[in-house]
């Protein structure tokens, strides 16, 4: 069946991610003269002010910190913790160059599945994907938009924290040499050359998706009835729909998904096995 351009346009905004703007900074309100004077008559308190401002905004730090690894604990990651949290915060570190081909083992509340990963085919997605899978990115995050017949998006993790260092870590497009044909992988893109870490595995046979830039970077090759099985109750996300909003998924993260879309699907533990 032929798809009118109008139809191809709406598959395009619907696939757009809606990263969210970040919000525009307070305006800076100078002291007039008057409350100079009262400021300079407050000195002491406003200098131990800013020293008790310091150490919360430290000690919040390190609570986010804490949050990462509280993250990777729950999803059950063993070994070298301290490491992963450490590199996780870090995207100028994953940089290792991938295998030709490598296997990532997915678990989620579904069930398992299997993603044979091809570099020859996106060479620098498959070495984005092989960084993050080692670094326990993808351990503990919500398939959080899943449309029926349509992909399952995820990638965007359960840390705020996280997310904003990792939301400008971007890679240039790779060229499409593979389709977008069912149980392909392919990241996720709000234009050219802006992937970061969300990938959405085909349902369906989307080749339309192919001169839009949507590289496949690998295929699923066990497992897909689990794929077909996360939940898709929810459906496209906000505003088109009354899935989650990415752009508060980004700031709350998965706090926001427990308490507004509590039938989400997770990943439990994400890692290469070939």
């Amino acid at each position: 069946m032929k798809r009118t351009l109008p139809g191809l346009l709406a598959l395009l905004i619907a696939f757009n991610l809606a990263l969210g703007c970040d919000s525009p900074p307070e305006p800076r309100v100078d002291s007039t003269p008057a409350e100079s004077e009262a400021a300079t008559a407050e000195e002491a308190t406003e200098e131990a002010t800013e020293e008790a401002t310091e150490q919360a905004d430290e000690a919040a730090q390190a609570n986010r910190e804490d949050a990462v690894a509280d993250n990777a604990e729950q999803a059950g990651t063993s070994g070298t913790l301290a490491a992963n949290n450490a590199a996780i915060l870090h995207p100028e570190a994953a940089n290792e160059e991938a295998p030709e081909t490598f296997k990532i083992n997915f678990g989620t509340t579904e069930g398992n599945f299997i993603v044979e990963v091809n570099r020859e085919w996106a060479p620098r997605g498959a070495d984005r994907l092989y960084n993050l899978v080692k670094i326990g990115y993808y351990d503990n995050i919500a398939f959080f938009r899943v449309i029926n017949g349509f992909m399952a998006q995820f990638g965007i993790h359960g840390d705020p924290r996280v997310n904003q260092i990792w939301r400008d870590a971007r890679i240039s497009d790779d060229a499409v040499k593979q389709s977008n044909e069912r149980g392909y992988v392919s990241f996720a893109t709000a234009g050219p050359n802006t992937r970061t870490t969300q990938l959405f595995i085909n349902f369906g046979n989307n080749a339309q998706l192919d001169g839009m830039g949507f590289a496949p970077v690998g295929r699923v090759i066990e497992g897909m009835d689990v794929v077909d099985s996360l939940y898709k109750g929810y459906g496209e996300g906000a505003p088109r729909g009354r899935g989650p909003d990415q752009g508060r998924l980004q700031a709350q993260g998965n706090a926001y998904l427990k308490a507004d879309f509590p039938e989400l699907d997770y990943t439990t533990e994400v890692r290469i096995v070939e």
